[in-house]
This record gives structure tokens, C-alpha cells and sequence, in this order.
């Protein structure tokens, strides 16, 4: 774990400086990449590129133009607009080549900012500061926009490392006109003020939590880049459509309902429509539930009902709504009557060489050969005399 001695002399832990958002590495947070080239030498990992991590999911690539020995955990001086960030480095090396080609950011024409120094004393204890003034600035600008009746929540403020800037992090359904909020914030904490607005999947993922399957929520410990989910998700994959269950803790459908989408649309891309009826010779079936892995659908007579349903295979449905569209109509749901069946002329196939015979290379006795025995006694005679 690595640590700061400020100038008091107060020894200070990374993570504790962080306030709960930046890590040195042994932390597992949706932030923190594995360097899985930290075994390989420098010199195969000369890179001019750094990933510098900051707070609330916020992360920056960086260039260190004065070629300092960075490794992942040190904390940093960056440029910021005005002034200067403090960050900790997540990455260096060859792996911020790969991060930028993953984001699709071109290395050659992206514009990059500089990496001053290692922090000093002087700055962390800054730093330190003006986290701690996060929370109060927090709750007092909550209070500025309920005065200006403002249809907004602050979620979170995140002070600049030299105290010169705040980023405002809110919530909001609708635009807002926030131009008198920020000049009133500016006056109030004499810092410069950016506003940014976040959604209420950014939301949850900054607060966490425990979700319904029992474990941490995904948008808290790897998500980072968050796809649309719609109510098309839940129908192809056959789950009710019960907004209490698919609704996550930020009140939006779970981002989990896209984990295995995709399977379920190969599954059933064979499978017949299922607002099509079935008609046999007694009564017209209609379709209740399908299960897409064991490829079978339920069938029963009265479409507002449940009861006394019937499980078809898929083929055998594609068969009957074939016949169906032929004019024809089944005798029985399940089993295949005689005027269905198609005689199929069977093709045997062989190779000569047996090869599914354990005994092919063993050694074949010859077939015997009857041998004749002619009688020793007589000597003479006819030749069918001599011979028993």
C-alpha cells in the first residue's frame, strides 16, 4: 500500500486520500486495470502515454513529455484548464496503446495533455484539503438550487487538486437553465465552476449497492461504458414484463437483461411466429410460452388461459403451420398421423475399411481347406475306391 508523509507529519494511505475513488492497484474497482506486462522488461514497455485516474469514474490520458519513471500507484501533477489535477496512474507502458485503440482514439492526431511532476508535499496536502471540502460544498449548493427552484439533483461535487475549480455533478429528466446557479456558486465558494450532468445509471454506480441476484451492482464495479436496454430485450429472451422485477436500484431497466441478448436472438432465429394459431381437425391452439434452450412452445385452446397447456416441439410446429398455410389440418397436435408421413429412402453409407471395427487389425485365420485321405490298404483301383 503506498503512502504520503505530509509535512506535518501525518502518514496518509493513497486510497484514504482518494476518498473511496482512487486506487493503487490492489483495490478491485470498475476503474482499476490488471497490467498483465508488468513482468516484461522497461524496455518493451516504453510508451510516452500515461492513464491517469481521477474521481466519480473520471479517468485521462496523459503525455509525460519530461520522461518521468512512472509506475501505476504513483500520484501525479497534471495540466488542467486553469491550472493544475492531482491523479493517481492507472496504467503505463503498451497497455495505454491498447486502451486508446479500444476507446477509438487515434494516438497520432488526439491532442493530449502534460504531466507536470510527481506530486509534492505541498500539493497533496492541497489535495487533501480540498476533498474535504466536497461534502459541505455538496449540501450548500443543494440548498442554492431549491432557492432558484431548480428541477435538478447535485449528486456530488469533486474539487480541482489546486483548489481553483469544482465540477457539479447532477441529475436531471428535463434541460435546465443553470446560468444563475453558476454564478451564484462562483461567488459563493470562489472557485471556478463547471456543471456536468449525469444519468441515473452514473448515479447508482457512484452510490452502489447490493442488487437482486445478491452480488454488487455491475455499474459499481465494472461497467464503465453503459448501452441502451429496452423492453425488446425482456420479450426475446420470454421474461414478464414486470416493471418491479426488471427495474434496477436507479430505476431504470437492468443493465444485465443485455448479458445474454444476444444468444437468445441466434437461438431462436429458426423459430416460427408465434402470434400464428395452430389448427388440428378437433381445435385451434394458440401459443402461451416458448423455451428458446430446449426448443419446445406451449400451446393451449384458449389464449386468455393457462391451463391444460401442451408442449410441442418446434419442428413438429413448423410442420402443422406448414400444413396449415396448405389448407390441411392436422389430426393430432403431437403425434404425426399417416398422410403426413413422408417415406424417406434411407442412405447407408460405408468406407470398406471398418474403421469403427476394434478388431480390424487383428490377424484373420485362413478358412481351412478340407483335405482328402486316401486309403493306405488298396493301392489299386479305381481312383473313388481309394479315397473314403
Amino acid at each position: 500500500m503506498a503512502k504520503i508523509y505530509t509535512p506535518r507529519g501525518n502518514e496518509i494511505e493513497i486510497n484514504e486520500i482518494s476518498d473511496r475513488s482512487i486506487c493503487t492497484g490492489s483495490c478491485h474497482n470498475k476503474l482499476t486495470v490488471y497490467d498483465w506486462i508488468s513482468h516484461l522488461p522497461k524496455a518493451l514497455q516504453c510508451y510516452d502515454l500515461v492513464e491517469v485516474q481521477f474521481k466519480n469514474t473520471r479517468k485521462g490520458f496523459y503525455r509525460n513529455v519530461n520522461h518521468l519513471n512512472l509506475q501505476k500507484g504513483d500520484v501525479v501533477a497534471v495540466e488542467a484548464s486553469p491550472g493544475h489535477d492531482i491523479g493517481v496512474v492507472t496504467l503505463t507502458g503498451w497497455l495505454v496503446e491498447r486502451q486508446l485503440k479500444r476507446m477509438n482514439i487515434d494516438p497520432q492526431n488526439a491532442e493530449f495533455k502534460k504531466i507536470y511532476r510527481r506530486a509534492k508535499q505541498a500539493d497533496v496536502e492541497k489535495w487533501v484539503e480540498a476533498m474535504a471540502l466536497e461534502h459541505s460544498t455538496m449540501i450548500r449548493s443543494r440548498k442554492i438550487a431549491e432557492e432558484l427552484k431548480l428541477d435538478m439533483k447535485i449528486g456530488d461535487v469533486e474539487y480541482q487538486g489546486d483548489k481553483t475549480k469544482a465540477i457539479f455533478y447532477y441529475i436531471a429528466d428535463e434541460r435546465v437553465d443553470f446560468r444563475e446557479l453558476i454564478k451564484v456558486l462562483a461567488e459563493e465558494f470562489k472557485i471556478r465552476v463547471e456543471m456536468r450532468q449525469i444519468g441515473a445509471r452514473q448515479e447508482a454506480g457512484r452510490i452502489g449497492g447490493i442488487g437482486p441476484c445478491g452480488r454488487e451492482l455491475c455499474c459499481s464495479t465494472w461497467i464503465a461504458q453503459f448501452a441502451s436496454v429496452t423492453t425488446n430485450s425482456a420479450k426475446v429472451q420470454e421474461i414478464s414484463l414486470n416493471p418491479q422485477k426488471l427495474a434496477g436500484q436507479c430505476g431504470k431497466l437492468k443493465c444485465c437483461l443485455n448479458y445474454e441478448l444476444d444468444s437468445y436472438v441466434d437461438a431462436r432465429k429458426d423459430f416460427p411466429d408465434v402470434n400464428i394459431p395452430i389448427e388440428t381437425k378437433d381445435a385451434t391452439y394458440y401459443h402461451f410460452k416458448t423455451d428458446i434452450f430446449k426448443r419446445s412452445m406451449w400451446f393451449g385452446t384458449d389464449p386468455s388461459s393457462s391451463v391444460n397447456l401442451i408442449e410441442v416441439p418446434v419442428e413438429r410446429v413448423k410442420i402443422i403451420m406448414e400444413l396449415n398455410r396448405k389448407g390441411i389440418k392436422v389430426a393430432k397436435l403431437l403425434e404425426p398421423s399417416d398422410d403426413e408421413i413422408i417415406p424417406q429412402t434411407k442412405i447407408d453409407f460405408t468406407d470398406g475399411l471398418d474403421e469403427n471395427s476394434i478388431t480390424r487389425f487383428d490377424k484373420k485365420n485362413k478358412p481351412q481347406v478340407k483335405k482328402r485321405h486316401f486309403n493306405k490298404k488298396s493301392k489299386g483301383g479305381n481312383r473313388n475306391d481309394q479315397v473314403k
